[in-house]
């Protein structure tokens, strides 16, 4: 199972400061505006409008609105990543892959609270809304793959992957559901999730 290339929807990365300060301005709106009006509303001359800069800065870098979700979405992925990686150093290596995997769930939940945007494209795959593509969840398990063998002493092999993918397509259900259930998550479904995940992912990692 070969890790899923990582997506990019810039038209140019950027290379100065400004350019970058631009950019961040440039996702932040449109992450604001996707929470505001939703995508089908979302136009780049609103985003430029909210961002403070011309369009020909939003075109600068996307094309459409689209390419515009997309970069929010791997942004937010790059976020998560780092946040995670935050968390683990934080609670050091007691409780093992149990403690990690509460880690990862827990980082996933306050995205979702807290993170502009996100209960829209989280890393990618609800755009056109309700759409559930398959890669955005394998590029998470790729990256959680990445991120936790070494924290796990295993090697990131095809075995580890299936089971970080067919973990993350789990979460990633349970977690919809919980959402749909309650505007900050129903925690009886969230408790739930913990539970099945660490019943399966018990017989790979003990």
């Amino acid at each position: 199972m070969k890790p899923v290339p990582q997506a990019t929807s810039l038209r140019r990365a950027p290379v100065q400061r400004r350019s970058a300060e631009r950019l961040t301005r440039i996702l932040d709106a449109c992450a604001d505006l996707l929470d505001e009006v939703g995508y089908d509303a979302l136009s780049t001359r609103a985003v430029a409008l909210r961002a403070g800069v011309p369009i020909g800065s939003v075109y600068r870098f996307f094309g459409n609105k689209r390419q515009m979700a997309d970069a929010l979405a791997q942004r937010n992925l790059e976020r998560f990543t780092a946040g995670v990686t935050e968390r683990l150093k934080e609670s050091g290596e007691e409780g093992g892959w149990r403690k990690a995997m509460d880690v990862v769930l827990d980082e996933y939940l306050a995205m979702k609270r807290t993170a502009p945007g996100f209960s829209l494209v989280d890393f990618g795959n609800q755009i056109p809304v309700g759409a559930r593509h398959a890669e955005p969840n394998h590029r998470v398990a790729d990256r959680l793959t990445d991120l936790l063998s070494g924290y796990l002493s295993r090697e990131p092999d095809d075995e580890l992957r299936r089971c970080f993918l067919i973990a993350v397509e789990t979460a990633d259900t349970l977690v919809h559901l919980a959402f749909r259930m309650a505007p900050e998550g129903d925690e009886r479904i969230i408790q739930e999730a913990r539970e099945l995940l660490r019943a399966y992912l018990a017989r790979v990692l003990d």
